[in-house]
């Protein structure tokens, strides 16, 4: 009887984190949104503008998916759900950049006007 009142209770444990944690991940995506805007405020240009945009904005992401979606608990996830799309989308890219040019080089070759 007093198993099974044991296997009746180890239901309710679940796995909890830390208040803690969760105000710091706030804490850091406030940081980072503040510099986000710092870069529009001080008017920033060019590549710089746009590099340091694209940076906070996957270092927020990053965090948003690490901690919020319980990534950072699940390693072998992770890998999967968030490494190799990119990376397989960066083959393709590649790939495609690949044919677009030998593409471009046979309509010259073949459409080429003049002697």
């Amino acid at each position: 009887m007093a198993h099974a009142e044991a296997q009746a209770g180890s239901h309710d444990i679940g796995q909890q984190h830390p208040l803690g944690i969760y105000f710091k991940i706030w804490a850091w995506l406030f940081v980072l949104s503040a510099a986000s805007y710092a870069v529009d405020y001080f008017q920033l240009e060019g590549a710089l503008r746009w590099s340091l945009i694209l940076i906070f904005m996957m270092l927020k992401a990053g965090l948003i998916v690490a901690v919020f979606m319980h990534m950072m608990w699940e390693r072998l996830a992770l890998l999967y759900a968030i490494v190799v799309p990119p990376l397989l989308v960066l083959v393709f890219v590649v790939i495609m950049a690949l044919e677009s040019d030998y593409t471009f080089e046979t309509r010259e070759i073949f459409f080429a006007i003049g002697p």
